[in-house]
């Protein structure tokens, strides 16, 4: 039976159509992480907690709102690396960089953040500021800032935070808060104590205060966000200025614990997935079917230390044996197929072993035989395409016993941290309390994957069932 008309059967069950469906589905997704991604993205993205320090916390994804009876904040992030507006004076040029901001929500930002980066200068440092805009005519200037000056040992140009952004949490910042003070005197005629105002800066700068303004209502409209940039040098330049909204919904499945974007570390998971479950598949089957070949039709001494030998490595304890691995090398997604596939291989050459006794037997391997056929021909050319449409269904079967294994291993804390696997995130959500918190959208979805994955090759094996057992083609 060729592979055309293996295809053919396959596509002739309802089931083997959705497995293939499923399938295509997992290769297209792999092949756009691949292309989109970087190869380091796990210690150089995921693992990085600064990549993740504008994110929002612990939240649920954006589309939750649909079900919400109040509209929940939706973590925005305004970047702007070209100004809107550019000022030239006498001696000074002033960059002006404005982001609308459409607030129609029913309360207000879990935080505030204004960041800058890669700032250039040939003279004078530059003085940054932040201004908010309100729906209701008044302006609040935030944040004024004086990049830092040259040191005695430096020389033109400078460059200040090309490493590590310039970094301010407006929710708790003191310059934000005595700016706040004189924004309550001066508008409201409010004389509100430092102290007092630490905590609720961001319900001053989008809501209206009531009262002795210990109560403040949400403010809906349009919001303009001003950052300004006051350079001395025609050659100054400035990277990237970012003011970030932090809501209480982000993306499409949320964040953990330590603001990262479950969406991406879902996404990175399927090629990681299939790569463990192919390689693991492919490799398994080609030992044991070889090992189970040669034991099989070579028979005597050969065929007896090969069993015993599988039943010494079908016996052997994997977990105990990851464990101290794991310890001595390291936890690293290689070790995790390696033990996979040295531990997964006896099973198979056990049943082709069994198989090749009855079909060593057969008229046609008796004729090969008497004509001179060498051995090695009979058992690869003759024997092994008789038990093949068999070993094409175990190698399928195999695969997501392997993704399960992976993700079972990594829930147990035996995977590679640094590869944002469906079993990674799976262990840190529960190693946080995510489950028992009820931060659904962290443990649902990647177990949800992991059974997708693993129906997807059962689909296949049951829809290719009809190759091995052609009573079931009737």
């Amino acid at each position: 039976m060729n592979i055309r008309e293996i295809i053919t059967i396959l596509l002739s069950s309802r089931v083997g159509k959705i497995g293939v469906v499923f399938f295509i589905l997992l290769v297209v997704v792999s092949l756009y992480v691949v292309m989109a991604y970087p190869m380091d993205f796990g210690p150089r993205s995921w693992n990085n907690p600064t990549v993740w320090a504008d994110n929002p916390k612990n939240v649920s994804p954006a589309w939750t709102n649909i079900f919400s009876q109040t509209k929940q904040v939706a973590h925005t992030n305004f970047k702007a690396t070209e100004p809107n507006q550019v000022t030239i004076g006498t001696n000074e040029t002033t960059f002006f960089y404005t982001s609308k901001l459409s607030y129609d929500y029913d309360e207000f930002p879990t935080f505030t953040s204004f960041t800058i980066d890669n700032i250039t200068y040939h003279s004078q440092p530059p003085i940054i500021t932040l201004a908010i805009a309100r729906p209701d005519g008044r302006e609040i200037l935030l944040y004024r800032h004086v990049v830092l000056g040259p040191s005695p040992s430096e020389t033109m140009p400078i460059s200040r935070y090309t490493e590590t952004p310039h970094r301010v949490y407006l929710s708790g910042d003191n310059t934000v808060l005595f700016n706040i003070t004189d924004y309550l005197r001066g508008e409201f005629d409010l004389d509100i104590a430092v102290p007092k105002l630490r905590g609720i800066i961001d319900k001053v700068i989008f809501g209206t205060p009531g009262g002795e303004g210990q109560d403040f209502s949400v403010l809906q409209g349009k919001y303009n966000i001003i950052t300004t940039a006051r350079t001395y040098h025609p050659d100054d330049s400035i990277g990237e200025v970012s003011f970030v909204l932090g809501g209480s919904v982000y993306g499409f499945m949320g964040t953990d614990a330590t603001g990262r974007d479950l969406a991406v570390g879902l996404l990175f998971g399927f090629p990681i997935a299939l790569l463990i479950g192919l390689t693991t598949a492919i490799l398994t089957t080609i030992i044991g079917t070889s090992m189970g070949i040669v034991s099989g039709y070579t028979g005597g001494k050969t065929d007896t230390i090969i069993q015993r030998f599988c039943d010494i490595l079908a016996n052997v304890p994997l977990l105990p044996i990851l464990i101290f691995l794991a310890f001595i090398i390291g936890q690293k997604l290689w070790l995790v197929v390696l033990i996979l596939i040295l531990f997964g291989w006896p099973g198979l050459a056990i049943l082709v072993r069994s198989m090749v006794l009855h079909s060593s037997s057969t008229q046609l391997v008796e004729a090969t035989r008497a004509l001179g056929a060498s051995r090695w021909r009979i058992m690869f050319r003759h024997v092994f395409f008789q038990i093949a449409p068999f070993i094409l269904a175990q190698m399928i079967f195999f695969t997501p016993a392997a993704i399960l294994a992976e993700a079972g291993l990594s829930f147990l804390g035996l995977g590679d941290p640094s590869l944002p696997t469906w079993g990674q995130i799976l262990e840190s959500g529960f190693s946080t309390g995510a489950v028992y918190a009820g931060y659904w959208w962290w443990v649902l979805p990647p177990g949800l994957l992991v059974v997708l994955a693993a129906m997807t090759f059962v689909l296949l094996a049951l829809g290719i069932e009809p190759v091995v057992n052609p009573k079931l083609r009737q």
